[in-house]
Order: structure tokens, then sequence, then C-alpha cells
């Protein structure tokens, strides 16, 4: 309940939303059509009163099952994307075997209207504020080698991939908090650049679970990333929340030396200017920096 008072603003926003609005009337289809008037009456039931507008008891066993899963599933979730999006799965997933159990009809019916909503329905991608770089292949070598000074985290992500659309408000919130001169956030689409994700040992599949990844780049070389990669090639289970993220990366010391970085820069520039000559020379101004660019490169 906690929670749920907590994301209200964000989920009346939600209420607009075509996406959510028919994963919702998805999810509740079986329930709508076994308990509304004028539907029930000419369901079948295995119930000893022969209530056609009643879940009978392998319905209800069904039912039960689906919410220990997604209780299972959610205690991994970490934004209010996540558990909305296990609830949906979870329960469409019940709805096919609901409906399949009750008419083979229906099932096949509702089956057909499951893949329809796949095709043509995505998730809205996020489009709130932030400070990242958008890389392609031909810019992420570039940026990354262009200042030693500067330390890059990178997102791999794929707009397919229901975790990394889950996880960009954390990025973005992460990079809105931590976002300086020498510490820049950037991403690259592992599903558009294939010679980059290769290049950089990242892998697209499903089944190896790498998207999203996130790589800390030093000097232009590789620090560390997470998840890690075992043996087989699969990530190593591990939860991108904002907590695990600053530990893990050690976000708040690298803020803080980042930050002494340009300090030392702004002192080095004064003595060089103290040096020169006061007479027959121009002062040279020190460079504004450069903002980090808010805008995605559509």
């Amino acid at each position: 309940f906690a929670l749920l008072f907590y994301h209200l603003p964000q989920i009346y926003k939600w209420l607009f939303k075509p996406y959510y609005i028919l994963s919702t009337l998805m999810s509740t289809a079986f329930l709508i059509l076994r308990k509304c008037p004028g539907l029930c009456e000419n369901l079948n039931t295995e119930r000893e009163d022969r209530n056609p507008c009643d879940f009978d008891w392998r319905e209800v066993e069904i039912l039960m099952f689906l919410g220990a899963i997604v209780m299972m599933k959610n205690r991994r979730a970490i934004t209010i994307e996540q558990h909305a999006g296990n609830l949906f799965m979870f329960s469409k997933v019940a709805n096919i075997i609901l409906f399949f159990r009750l008419d083979i009809r229906l099932g096949i019916l509702y089956f057909l209207l499951c893949i329809a909503f796949v095709m043509t329905c995505k998730p809205p991608l996020y489009m709130g504020p932030e400070y990242i770089k958008y890389f392609s292949e031909k810019t992420i070598e570039e940026e990354l080698n262009h200042d030693s000074c500067v330390t890059w985290i990178v997102e791999f992500y794929a707009n397919w991939a229901p975790e990394c659309q889950s996880f960009a408000p954390v990025f973005a919130d992460l990079c809105l908090k931590y976002n300086c001169t020498g510490l820049r956030f950037g991403k690259i689409d592992a599903g558009r650049y294939g010679e980059v994700v290769q290049r950089y040992k990242v892998s697209t599949s499903p089944l190896a679970k790498q998207l999203p990844s996130l790589v800390l780049f030093q000097s232009g070389r590789e620090v560390m990333r997470r998840p890690m990669v075992d043996n087989k090639f699969r990530a190593v289970s591990w939860t991108f929340s904002e907590e695990n993220i600053i530990r893990e990366f050690n976000l708040n010391e690298l803020f803080e030396a980042s930050k002494k970085i340009k300090k030392g820069r702004g002192v080095k520039g004064e003595d060089q200017n103290s040096s020169l000559p006061d007479e027959g020379s121009e002062e040279r101004q020190p460079e504004p920096d450069t903002p980090a660019e808010s805008k995605k490169d559509q």
C-alpha cells in the first residue's frame, strides 16, 4: 500500500496511455467475462451448484498460483513499471490457460489477440529529463578516447527489451545526480549497432540476459561492468537498482574525484594566465563547460 500510494501520480498518468489501458483490459478479460451479467450465463462451469457466474475450484487454484508467481517475481522489481510488467505478463498467461480450459475457441481467440497486442502495442519509452550522450558506432570510440580525464558510464540497451525500458528512468535519475565534467553518462543501442556490441562483447540474445549492461570506461578502457558474464556467456543475476549501481560503481567517490579534477584544471589555467606578460598579449578566457546532451538522437 505504501508503494502504491507513493506512485499514485505516475499511475494516474498511465490511465491515459493506450498500452496500459489495453494491458489492463486483457489481464482482466477472464474475470470480466466470468462476472459480467448477460455473458457469464452462457459459460461452462464445474461448480456443484452449476452457477456459471462464479469461479470453480480449478479456476481459483490458477488465480492463487498467479498471485504467488507475481509476488515472487516482484520481489526483484525496482520500479513501478517492472511491477506492472510482471503483473500484465503473468496475468495474460493465466488468462490463456483459463480460456482454453473454458472453451478452446475462446482460448484460440484470446491467444491471437495477445499476439496482435505484442506486435502492435509497445510500452511507452521514458521521455523525461536526462543528461545522456547517445552514441553511434562512429562516435563511441571518439568520445571515450577524447579526454583521458573523463570517466564514462555507458549503458548497452535495446528498445525491445522490457528490462531496458524499465531501467531507463533509473539511469536517467542517476545521470541527473552525478553528471559533471569528469563523469559522463552514455547509451548505445545494442540492437542497432551490431559491430559495437561484438567489439565490447555484449550479447543481444534474450537467453544471455546481458541487456541492459553497464560498462565503466576510464581513459577509453573498460574497468568494470554489470552484470558480469560467466563461462557460458550468460549474465550473472544482478539487480539494477539505484543503490546497487551507486555502491558497485563507487559513484560517490567518482563524483568527488571528478570535481577535484575540474578544480585542478581551473587552478592550472589560472597559473598559466598569471605567467603571461601583462602588455602586448591577449588574456585567454577559459572555455565554458559543454553541457551534456539531453535530447535523444532519433
